[in-house]
């Protein structure tokens, strides 16, 4: 079994769940710790929300003890802000104390926050000193490849974080301009990897389990990080790992399976939400599940009226008859 030590946290094993707004909540981070993932990510947290009481952030960092060990991810670019709130926070029951310097959002960058602190460096290093100067938990760092192709400086930036205390690094093979468009460029992650004593992990088009073991070989990287390719897909986590321990390629699970893991998801999501907002959320998750499986597009229509967890039961009982592989 593959191992990695953050920090003074020990993870056993190296799979890992990215942060993603709007789907990363505690139902679907449980649900993929169950499938094999070693670490989960929140989604990302305003250090000026939590600052403000905002009410909102009271869910986002909610965090099960069976999730455990677990980052909580944090955004800001007040570097005194961002350090008291994270003093303030440090006895929640989160593990990894993760910086956001990789978001991509416009509403985000334009307040100079997520990837916007790929250029400014300097004020990234003041960031993860300040905070690391007044929390013990490890305290890491995602980042992309670079603000846009003029500004590739991940390898660069790595070591400005390493050299002001952070403990691992997650980099993202993609610049800020370029979103999630054309294709994770492994090869900066592996000059990182090179550059810095501290754990890397690799985040990008990591979708398959060929994808895992190409992007470990290609990179050297001591985790990977999944994002897009476990929505709808927590499966994914137990077939690397499956494959990572014995060498066997697992199958594409079932339909009824895939059904079965959306009704516990949705239950799961209204004890956690709200049926309301529960079945909302379910919308775009049953789209992701669904995705592949032959006859599946009516129910993705149809799953836009649902807004009770009968109603979902009753889709998914319809759905059994006419979704094949």
């Amino acid at each position: 079994m593959r191992e990695l030590k953050i920090g003074n946290v020990a993870i056993q094993g190296n799979l890992i769940l990215a942060p993603m707004a709007g789907v990363t909540d505690l139902p679907f981070r449980i649900l993929c710790k169950e499938q094999g993932a070693d670490l989960v990510y929140t989604e990302m947290i305003s250090a000026k929300g939590i600052f403000y009481h905002n009410k909102n952030t009271e869910k986002l960092w909610e965090i099960d003890e069976k999730e455990r060990p677990a980052a909580l991810q944090l955004f800001g670019s007040d570097a005194q802000i961002m350090a008291d709130m994270a003093q303030q926070i440090e006895n929640r029951n989160f593990d990894i104390l993760d910086i956001n310097m990789g978001c991509p959002v416009p509403k985000v960058v334009n307040n100079g926050e997520g990837s916007a602190l790929m250029k400014n460096p300097k004020l990234a290093g003041q960031i993860v000193k300040k905070i690391t100067g007044q929390i013990q938990k490890p305290v890491t760092v995602k980042f992309r490849k670079g603000f846009d192709n003029e500004h590739i400086n991940a390898v660069e930036f790595a070591k400005y974080m390493e050299d002001n205390g952070a403990a691992a690094v997650a980099v993202h093979g993609r610049t800020r301009e370029e979103y999630y468009s054309g294709k994770a460029d492994w090869e900066i992650i592996a000059k990182v990897k090179e550059a810095v004593s501290i754990p890397v992990i690799a985040s990008g088009d990591i979708f398959s389990v060929e994808d895992a073991i190409q992007c470990e070989k290609e990179t050297g990287c001591d985790g990977l990080m999944l994002a897009r390719g476990v929505r709808g897909n927590p499966w994914l986590f137990h077939q690397i790992k499956t494959y990572q321990e014995t060498g066997i390629m697992e199958k594409k699970p079932e339909i009824s399976e895939v059904l079965a893991m959306i009704l516990r998801h949705g239950r799961m999501l209204a004890d956690f939400k709200g049926e309301t907002m529960g079945m909302r959320e379910m919308r775009k998750h049953v789209a992701w599940y669904t995705a592949g499986y032959k006859n599946s597009a009516g129910i993705r229509r149809q799953v836009n009226t649902v807004e009770t967890y009968a109603q979902l039961e009753e889709l998914c009982q319809k759905a059994q008859d006419f979704i094949g592989m």
